[in-house]
């Protein structure tokens, strides 16, 4: 069964009677899923940020955009208007099978996984994750990358509080550690 399937029919009737929420709107929901990579690199290498939005691309299934810098930062020599990296934002059908690959196939495969930590949750039911490796995803072609770069994962929910965000989570599969 898909996960936008098994949310419809059966996650969210069980997240109804677990957190016995009156309202049904009130039910959380995930929102949008926002992928980024950092490439400070891309400040100097036009190739680089080529290669971040060519991986992104092919992970996400949709086209990236360039993220440009906001302000100058001497220490990085990084000036205002600089591409520093790329990102997508999932909403819909793409977002539930993004997060089912992640779920089912992408986390299997990191090296002693044991779950997310329940501190990755920001306090008002989203929840940020870092992976170390972009070859982790089956899209990348790990003889065509140019270097291992990390990626960045936001989920954003409806939910009013970690708890309610965790619970969900959890209906779809995802482990959290404490």
């Amino acid at each position: 069964m898909k996960l936008k399937e098994f949310y419809t029919k059966e996650a969210y009737d069980m997240l109804n009677k677990e957190l016995n929420i009156s309202n049904k709107h009130l039910i959380p929901k995930i929102q949008k899923v926002v992928l980024n990579i950092g490439c400070g690199e891309g400040a100097t290498s036009k190739a680089a940020v080529e290669h971040v939005l060519s991986d992104l691309g092919q992970i996400a299934g949709q086209k990236p955009i360039i993220a440009y810098s906001r302000k100058s930062v001497a220490a990085f020599k990084i000036r205002k208007g600089q591409p520093i990296g790329a990102k997508v934002t999932l909403r819909g059908d793409k977002m539930y099978d993004f997060l089912e690959k992640f779920f089912k196939i992408v986390l299997p495969r990191i090296r002693d996984f044991r779950g997310i930590p329940a501190k990755s949750l920001d306090g008002r039911g989203n929840l940020n994750i870092g992976i170390a490796d972009q070859t982790l995803f089956p899209e990348i072609d790990y003889d065509k990358i140019d270097k291992i770069r990390g990626l960045e994962i936001t989920i954003v929910t409806s939910a009013s509080s970690d708890d309610h965000a965790r619970k969900l989570l959890e209906k779809m599969g995802l482990v959290f550690v404490d």
